[in-house]
Order: C-alpha cells, then sequence, then structure tokens
C-alpha cells in the first residue's frame, strides 16, 4: 500500500522503488515519485530537529531547571546571547566565532540537501529571491510589529520575575563587532526559520498532519527552544511562533520570516550593545 502526502501525488512504499508507471512518467510526476515514503519522510524530519532546534530545546530546558534550582531568583540571572570567547586575542575569538557560526549552519545545508535529493530544491519552502521585494516588505513589517511587542513582553515578563536577565551581546571592543552582531543575528534567522518554520511545516504537511498540528508542533518547538529566558522568553516564542506557522502556511515561503527575525535580532544584538548600561529602563 502507497503512502500519499497531503500535498501531493501517491509515494512509493519505500526508496528506490519507481513504480509501474515509471517509465511513461512525464518529467513532472517523476520529480515528485523521488519523495520517500511517509515514514522516511518522518525518521529525516526527527533526525534533522534533533541535530538541531530539539537538541537546542533540550539544552534549553535543562538550562531553565537550572535557573529554577538556584537561590536567586529568575529576574536576578543573567543569559548571555552572544559572548566573546576569547577577550585578549580578538583574531583568536573571530575564529572561535565563525566557526560556531559555520558547524551551526550544517543542519540547515542538511535540509537543503534533503530537498534537493527528493526533487523539490529550497523553493519548495521559499527560500529563494524570486520574490525579494515582497519578502522584504513583509518581513520588514513583521519585524517591526513582533520586535516592539516582544520587547514590551520581555520587560514585563522580567518585572515580573518570569524572566532572567536577557544581555543580548556581552563582547569585547573589538573591530568586528558589527560583523560579528550581524552574522549570529543572520546565523539565528535563518537556522531557526529553514528549520523550524519552512522545513518542519513542509515536511509536516507531506506526512498527513493536520494545519492545526503543524502550527501547534512549530509554536512548541520555538517556544522551547528560548526556555532559557525563562517562562517569560517561552510564552512569547510560542506566540510568535504560532503567528509565523499560520502566515507561513498562507505565503508558503519562507524567506519573510528570515528577513523578519534578521531584523529583530540585529536590532537587539547593535541595539543592546550600545544601550547597556546607559538607559535606566533596560535590564
Amino acid at each position: 500500500m502507497t503512502d500519499r502526502p497531503a500535498d501531493g501525488p501517491a509515494l512509493p512504499d519505500g526508496p528506490g522503488d519507481p513504480g509501474p508507471d515509471a517509465a511513461s512518467a512525464t518529467p513532472a510526476a517523476s520529480e515528485v515519485a523521488t519523495l520517500p515514503d511517509r515514514r522516511t519522510l518522518r525518521a529525516e524530519m526527527w533526525l534533522v530537529l534533533w541535530l538541531s532546534i530539539a537538541a537546542s530545546a533540550l539544552r534549553s530546558f535543562l538550562s531553565l531547571l537550572n535557573s529554577l534550582t538556584r537561590d536567586q531568583p529568575l529576574s536576578g540571572q543573567t543569559a548571555t546571547i552572544v559572548a566573546t570567547y576569547v577577550a585578549d586575542r580578538p583574531w583568536l575569538d573571530a575564529m572561535y566565532q565563525a566557526t560556531r557560526i559555520s558547524l551551526g549552519l550544517i543542519p540547515v545545508l542538511l535540509v537543503l540537501h534533503l530537498l534537493r535529493r527528493s526533487g523539490e530544491g529550497p523553493r519548495a519552502i521559499g527560500f529563494d529571491l524570486r520574490d525579494w521585494r515582497r519578502d522584504l516588505w513583509r518581513g520588514a513589517l513583521l519585524a517591526a510589529g513582533v520586535g516592539g511587542i516582544g520587547l514590551v513582553f520581555y520587560l514585563v515578563a522580567f518585572q515580573l520575575g518570569m524572566n532572567v536577565r536577557i544581555a543580548a551581546a556581552d563582547i569585547q571592543d573589538s573591530w568586528w563587532n558589527l560583523v560579528l552582531l550581524l552574522a549570529s543575528a543572520a546565523y539565528n534567522s535563518v537556522l531557526e526559520e529553514v528549520i523550524v518554520l519552512g522545513y518542519f511545516l513542509h515536511r509536516a504537511r507531506q506526512i498527513g498532519w493536520r494545519p492545526w498540528q503543524a502550527i501547534a508542533g512549530s509554536a512548541l518547538m520555538r517556544g522551547a527552544y528560548h526556555l532559557y529566558q525563562g517562562f517569560g522568553g517561552f510564552l512569547g516564542n510560542l506566540a510568535m511562533g504560532a503567528l509565523f506557522a499560520w502566515l507561513y502556511l498562507r505565503w508558503r515561503r519562507v524567506m519573510p520570516f528570515v528577513v523578519a527575525h534578521f531584523l529583530i535580532d540585529a536590532v537587539a544584538f547593535i541595539g543592546y550593545d550600545l544601550l547597556s548600561g546607559k538607559v535606566s529602563w533596560l535590564p
């Protein structure tokens, strides 16, 4: 018995089984027929997640558990996102940071490889530049709305003791500070949006998940990934994840969310680096 994805024709029972009509299939049908069966797609999806977002979510949960079992309240603790590795040798710190970002993006390369192998390619999740103007303005609007609301939510959650203090950037003065902060923002945006949004929702639909299940799964992973920030970080990212997932299922393009995430993180990292200790309202 063959599996049938929610958005395509019947899938073969297993890899390498072209089916009886393979010889007479059109080129488009042949490309779709390279999709593995549902069981393989499901295993592939969870392996990708456990190599990236799900593994980080588990570490974040352990970080929250560590914070909750300390004598200090959450608001008395600090979580640093971008930090200096080697303070006295900027050239070595640059090598550490470049290695961290490069290795962290390998799961994204794996996702792109798997999409190409199945005959779909990055366009299947909208990770391309064919509609870049619309992607930019959609991303900018999302960043302005979500970023502003997110900052207010963080400040309120911190005052209520639901969140740790987030040091978005704690780096030494160096010639490459701006490059590091922008590269870190780009890394976060590509990793999270390509995997937990585009790839996860695409595969979830193919293996038969209902839209609400896919949205809930994506949002929960995004929230769990930020548990190290405290309960406020979890709830804020849960809400953002649900909104992003719902919009992705409407637009079928991940690029607006990559743009939005990059802008939110870039403003947060650079703004914190410039304003920390200079304004009273920023913890």
